[in-house]
Parts: structure tokens; C-alpha cells; sequence
């Protein structure tokens, strides 16, 4: 099982590139972060993780955070000064594996061994007990909500120093299935709201999606087919109704995946295929003007671990709505910050749709700040106290 305090590295050590292996008796903290992706990653779980390294890496009493992504399909852009990112266990599991038992046969150290991902805890929990570093597991959403399918991973879950979870519901849910109770605490996702801001719908983008003179509703999201739990399916049973009543009413869906095929059928079938616009997946850079084409932010969802987007809406003065049974209700502060809709009933999504519609576009809520970026350092500096004693 993981340790459950740390050690000095030996000077006597061989270490990598990359590590600094002089002797640290003080709080100058080493972190080995294992990830399923952050930097050259896309999506919500890459955000946290970029988000969290940076707010570890503002900290005083860290040196140095070495961090091992299992993927990076875009680019890698700018790093903090103290992160050592390394690449050679991109390329599928068996890499990773030898990348990480490289890195710790070599004499690399570490004070904190950080797992992104609990599909990563088998060989984060090695590496941890090699290290005799306290391991500290993040989980999202649905990848801890039930069992999971080994029982080495269900076992060691149950021993790792700190579980740090996105939201009250995902920890609930995990600790429902651990047999040991680790301590957990709450990090939810946070928002650079430098990045947003109200804004008028751009031209260009208008014309691109054929939107000049509609009322949009808007979702982002991946469309996986193993998944289904974003919510398009709702919206789009709702539109028939809505077009009745707004004939301009027009839903973009920005984002792609393997279910794409099957919701455009969907929307052929309830006869709203003149009004579901497909954008795909965006660039980073165009997310921000993409809010401002939408009148709301509609994401009915049932399998949410938080909702950053929702966020992202909020930070453009975009209403959103929000699902009532996933992560959702935590992310707009149990209704303060928006709609909330019970996802299986077709009628509360209508009104939740039709009310959002009524705010109208506005300023951003001040509550919103507690998800600011800002935030982050403090509460990664005191989970770093903790583990650390």
C-alpha cells in the first residue's frame, strides 16, 4: 500500500533530466503527477489538471513538479517554470508503464506522488510505494461514481493517503463502493474569467453556423456514444415544442464524437434537423466568441461530475440550465447560478428552457468568483499541508 509519509531523495541517487536530486530537508516539495492528460490536452479533465499544476507550482514550498501525461494530441504551449514535462510514455499503456518505472528505478524522488486519473492508479500506487511518497488520487465524475472494473484499482482506491474529488456528489458516490473510507477533499473546477466576458455575438461566426436572426441554445460537449448522458438528447426532444412557440429557436452543438451520426438521426426523427447545427469540435481560442452566439446555455445532463462549461457560460453572461441529479447543481451553487431541470422529465426541461430564455442575457454573477482561478492555490496548498502532515 502506499506510504504514508515521505523521504529525502539520497544525493547518492542517479536521476533523470529534469530532477534536482540535492539533498531537501526543508518544505521545498518535489510532486511526480501522473495524468491522463493536461498540457497538449483538450477537454475538462485537461483543464483541471493544467489548473491544478499551476496553482501547485505557484506554491513557495514547491521545487519542482514532474509530470508524466498518458496523451497530448494538441500542442503543448507554455509551461510553468517548475514543471518537468515528460513525453516518452505517450504512445499507449505499455509506454506509460516503462516511462514511469524509468523515471523511478533511475533514483528519481518525490514528496507527493499525484494520480490524475483512477484508471492510472494501478502504476501511480507502485510508483508511490517505490518512492515512499503518500499518494494522492483525483477523481472526476463517472470514472468513481460505480465499482470499478478491477478489483486491484477497487482495492488500492481504498488506501490512498487523500482522494481529492470535483464535487460532494462524486465523493458520496465513491465512498458508497470503498470499503476502506479514505479522507476526501473537494476541489472543484475553476474558471480564468480573464478569458470570457460578455460580449456581442461575432459576425463571422453567425455566418458560419447560419445563425443570423435566430435565438440559440447552446451545448458543448463530447459526443460519445458510450456515454449519452450530455443532455442533446433532451434538448432535442424539447425543440419541436419550442419551435412552436419561437419559431427562430435554433440549437448549436459544438463538439464531436462517435455519437454524432445517431443525434443528427435523432433530429431528423422529432423533425428539428433544420434546427440542430453540428459546429464540431472548436478551437481553444473561438470557445469564448461561441458562448456569446447563445441566448442560453442548456446542458440537461445525468452523469456530470461538475460542469465547467456551465462556468464558461455564466463568465459571457449567458443563462444556463443545469441538471438537477449530477454534478451540475453543485456547479451553479444548487440553483443560485442558474436553472435547474430533472433530466427525465421532458416537462421541466421545456420550462427550465423557457425560463433561462426569460432572464435573457446578462451581466456576470459575482457568486461566480468562487470558482475563480484564483482560488486554486490556497486549496492546493492546504491538501499539500495535509498529505504531507
Amino acid at each position: 500500500m502506499p506510504a504514508t509519509s515521505s523521504a529525502a531523495v539520497s544525493t547518492n541517487a542517479a536521476a533523470p533530466a529534469g530532477f534536482d536530486v540535492a539533498t531537501v530537508k526543508s518544505r521545498a516539495r518535489r510532486v511526480l503527477a501522473l495524468l491522463s492528460d493536461a498540457y497538449g490536452g483538450h477537454g475538462g479533465i485537461a483543464s483541471f489538471n493544467r489548473d491544478m499544476l499551476d496553482a501547485i507550482c505557484s506554491s513557495g514550498d514547491v521545487r519542482q513538479v514532474v509530470v508524466l501525461p498518458r496523451i497530448a494530441p494538441d500542442a503543448i504551449g507554455a509551461l510553468p517554470d517548475k514543471v518537468s514535462l515528460k513525453l516518452d510514455g505517450l504512445g499507449g499503456k505499455p509506454s506509460y508503464v516503462r516511462a514511469v518505472a524509468r523515471l523511478v528505478a533511475n533514483g528519481a524522488g518525490a514528496d507527493v506522488v499525484i494520480c490524475g486519473h483512477i484508471n492510472l492508479l494501478p502504476i501511480a500506487a507502485l510508483a508511490s510505494r517505490w518512492l515512499r511518497a503518500p499518494l494522492v488520487l483525483v477523481i472526476h465524475g463517472t470514472d468513481a461514481w460505480t465499482p470499478h472494473r478491477s478489483w486491484l484499482t477497487r482495492r488500492l482506491a481504498a488506501w490512498v493517503n487523500l482522494v481529492v474529488a470535483v464535487s460532494a456528489l462524486t465523493r458520496d458516490r465513491f465512498l458508497a463502493w470503498t470499503d476502506r473510507k479514505p479522507p476526501v477533499s473537494i476541489v472543484p473546477n475553476v474558471i480564468r474569467l480573464r478569458d470570457f466576458g460578455p460580449g456581442p455575438a461575432p459576425a463571422a461566426l453567425l455566418d458560419r453556423h447560419g445563425l443570423r436572426g435566430r435565438t440559440v441554445l447552446l451545448t458543448l460537449g463530447r459526443l460519445a456514444a458510450d456515454e449519452r448522458c450530455k443532455g442533446f438528447d433532451e434538448v432535442i426532444a424539447a425543440l419541436p415544442q419550442l419551435a412552436a412557440e419561437r419559431p427562430d429557436i435554433a440549437y448549436l452543438i459544438v463538439g464531436d464524437g462517435s455519437d454524432r451520426a445517431r443525434l443528427q438521426a435523432l433530429a431528423r426523427e422529432h423533425a428539428v434537423a433544420d434546427r440542430v447545427i453540428f459546429a464540431g469540435r472548436i478551437p481553444e481560442a473561438e470557445k469564448a466568441d461561441h458562448y456569446r452566439l447563445a441566448h442560453a446555455y442548456v446542458m440537461p445532463s445525468r452523469g456530470e461530475g461538475f460542469g465547467r462549461v456551465y462556468h464558461e457560460a455564466l463568465a459571457c453572461g449567458i443563462p444556463v440550465v443545469a441538471s438537477s441529479t449530477d454534478g451540475g447543481r453543485e456547479a451553479v451553487l444548487d440553483g443560485e447560478l442558474g436553472v435547474l431541470v430533472n433530466p427525465a422529465d421532458p416537462a421541466d426541461v421545456l420550462h427550465g428552457i423557457r425560463a433561462a430564455l426569460a432572464q435573457g442575457r446578462s451581466g456576470v454573477p459575482p457568486r461566480l468568483r468562487h470558482f475563480a482561478v484564483e482560488e486554486n492555490a490556497g486549496r492546493w496548498q492546504r491538501l499539500l499541508d495535509t498529505v504531507l502532515g
